[in-house]
C-alpha cells in the first residue's frame, strides 16, 4: 500500500526511547499532510528528535475531539493523508480517537493501523505475570468509588489485569485492589524504555495489604498488572448470609459491614456482598 494513499494512518510512538519509532511510522509521519496529536508541542518535539520536519499538527485529544472530528472528516474526504498519534504509544488505548475511528468506518473512509510500541504489552511481555488471557482496563476512575465498581466488575474475569495510574493514587487504588480482588501476583512497571525503567514485582494478599511496600512517592508513568485470580474455596452462601447479619446486627455505614463481610469470606464480591446485605437486611424488617 502506497504510503501516500489518502488515508487516516493511527501511527504507535514511542513510550520514551524515540529509537522505537518504526522507519514505516517515521515515514508515514513525514508524509501526512497533517499530523492529529494530543499535545502538538511534543508531537512537534518527537518529530524534531526523530528528524521529521516541516510537519503541520492539529491537537485532538479528549475534550475537543467531538468538535474536531467533522474538520478531520472533511479533510479524509478531501483526499488528504492524515496520521493520528497519541502522547506515546498506541493511538486509542486509553487515549482518543475511537469515536474519530468509528465516523471513517461509517462513512467508508480507509483507516490503516502502524503497529508499534503498546505499554501494556511491553509491561507484559518483561514482568513474568501469565499474560493469557488478560484485560486492558485503560486509567482507573478518579473517584475511589468508580475505582471500586470497576475492580468489582472485573474481580472474576480470567486472566491478568492491566491499569494505568497516577503515582498519587497509587497505593490506595493497589490496597483497594487487594480487598475486593485477594490475593494475587503483582507488577508495578514505570517509566517503560526509559532510562529508569523499573519492574517492582510483588503479592496484594488477602488481608487487603501489598507486599513488599511499595516506595512511595513513585515518579513517571505507571502501568500496573495483578496476576489472574488464584484458586480458592469459596465460602458458602449460607456461612456468608450469616456473617451478613451478624455484620448487619453490629452497626456501621453500609461500605464498612460489607467490607467485614468480605474481608471474613472468600472468593466472594463487593457486589455479591451488597446483594446478601440487602437481602439480609429485608430478611430482618419482616
Amino acid at each position: 500500500m502506497p504510503l501516500t494513499s489518502p488515508r487516516l494512518w493511527v501511527v504507535a510512538t514511542p513510550l520514551g526511547n524515540p529509537d522505537d519509532l518504526s522507519p514505516r511510522a517515521r515515514e508515514i509521519l513525514q508524509a501526512a499532510d497533517l499530523i492529529l496529536a494530543e499535545d502538538t508541542r511534543r508531537a512537534a518535539a518527537l518529530c524534531a528528535r526523530c528528524g521529521i520536519h516541516g510537519r503541520r499538527f492539529l491537537s485532538f485529544y479528549d475534550h475537543n475531539e467531538a468538535e474536531r472530528q467533522e474538520e478531520v472528516l472533511r479533510l479524509l474526504r478531501e483526499g488528504r493523508t492524515l496520521a493520528l498519534i497519541s502522547d506515546a504509544g498506541t493511538p486509542l488505548l486509553a487515549d482518543p480517537g475511537y469515536r474519530l475511528v468509528r465516523a471513517c468506518r461509517k462513512e467508508g473512509l480507509p483507516v490503516s493501523p502502524v503497529p508499534g510500541p503498546s505499554a501494556p504489552v511491553a509491561a507484559l511481555s518483561a514482568a513474568g505475570i501469565a499474560p493469557l488471557p488478560y484485560t486492558f482496563l485503560g486509567f482507573l476512575p478518579r473517584d475511589a468509588a468508580g475505582r471500586e465498581n470497576l475492580l468489582a466488575a472485573f474481580a472474576h474475569a480470567p486472566g491478568s489485569l492491566i491499569f494505568f495510574e497516577r503515582k498519587d493514587r497509587l497505593k490506595e487504588s493497589l490496597i483497594l485492589a487487594a480487598r475486593i480482588l485477594g490475593a494475587r501476583d503483582l507488577a508495578v512497571c514505570r517509566e517503560l524504555t526509559k532510562t529508569h525503567e523499573e519492574f517492582i514485582l510483588g503479592r496484594l494478599d488477602s488481608n487487603g495489604g501489598i507486599s513488599p511496600e511499595l516506595p512511595i512517592p513513585l515518579l513517571g508513568e505507571i502501568t500496573v498488572i495483578i496476576g489472574p485470580p488464584e484458586q480458592v474455596e469459596r465460602t458458602p452462601r449460607e456461612e456468608v448470609a450469616q456473617l451478613a447479619r451478624l455484620e448487619l446486627a453490629r452497626g456501621g455505614k453500609p461500605r464498612e459491614v460489607a467490607r467485614r463481610v468480605q474481608s471474613a469470606a472468600r472468593g466472594w464480591s463487593g457486589k455479591e456482598i451488597y446483594a446478601l446485605l440487602r437481602d439480609a437486611g429485608d430478611s430482618a424488617e419482616q
